[in-house]
């Protein structure tokens, strides 16, 4: 029989949302945020199309959704934008590529030797503010409008974001782990691979999402200054040539772009760290 005690410790535990409710709450919070995503934009595109018939913006300026999707129905029906949507894309993966694997082995190097981390520090937190943009003369005057004005300016800006991150995650290495792998005399290898790599991959996977976001913006703003072939540089166009609605669709797909590579970085990220206790829990 259930003593009274244990019974109402139990319905206290369902009043206060315990083990037993908890499931259910958690995939109701998961239904719901998607739906409050999806309404937060419908009600933005609704906005945007009432907004210039109410006198307070010209439609000179600021399109309504009607003519905005207008604009972009024809786009997607012409192989230039298409031609363009893929340069960026190549500029953003290779620069991407690039800085995630410098990123990745120079800040293993860097922080698993000290003298290294002590000889670099300065130097790190010396050229990591130097914004991008700065050195887009630079690129300018090596490469002119080529792709590898893009990649030199994407790579530098991604590269940073993954070496601190890096470099965070091989502080952050348990020593006692350390010295019991080095006790059992594990290679150098061995201990990076069973020791270090487990715990630096968290750090490695957030500084991999960052530098996505980074490596897209950075694309797009080359190809808009520069004139690099690519989405911004239709933007420019269409800018010049007075077709505003053709502005602002572009300017849509490059919103839509950045969502697509967050949503799919932060997929990667959780099937790369199933096993870490942050993930686990966020799935719950």
């Amino acid at each position: 029989m259930t003593s009274p005690t244990n019974s109402a410790f139990a319905r206290a535990r369902r009043r206060s949302g315990g083990p037993s409710a908890a499931p259910g709450r958690g995939r109701l919070h998961r239904a719901r945020t998607p739906l409050a995503g999806l309404a937060g934009l419908v009600g933005f595109l609704v906005l945007l199309e009432v907004l210039p018939y109410s006198g307070l913006v010209s439609r000179e300026f600021l399109p309504p959704t009607t003519s905005i999707g207008g604009a972009l129905g024809g786009m997607l029906d012409d192989t230039a934008f298409w031609a363009a949507l893929g340069d960026t894309l190549t500029g953003w993966a290779l620069g991407l590529a690039i800085a995630v694997c410098a990123g990745v082995v120079l800040g293993v190097l860097i922080g698993s030797v000290p003298v290294l981390r002590a000889a670099t520090a300065s130097t790190i937190e010396f050229l990591r503010p130097i914004p991008s943009v700065a050195l887009i003369p630079v690129a300018v005057l090596l490469y002119g409008t080529d792709l590898r004005s893009t990649l030199l300016l994407v790579v530098y800006a991604s590269f940073w974001q993954v070496l601190v991150q890096v470099l965070a995650g091989v502080q952050d290495l348990d020593p006692v782990a350390d010295e019991t792998a080095r006790s059992y005399r594990l290679s150098r290898w061995r201990r990076i691979r069973y020791i270090l790599w487990p715990t630096a991959l968290p750090y490695v996977m957030t500084g991999i999402r960052l530098a996505a976001a980074v490596a897209l913006v950075l694309a797009i703003t080359a190809e808009l200054i520069i004139g690099a072939p690519g989405l911004g540089n239709e933007i420019a166009v269409a800018q010049t040539s007075g077709a505003v609605p053709q502005v602002y669709a572009l300017v849509l797909v490059t919103g839509l772009l950045g969502v697509g590579i967050n949503l799919v970085a932060r997929s990667v990220e959780r099937r790369a760290l199933a096993w870490h206790p942050s993930v686990r829990k966020e799935g719950r």
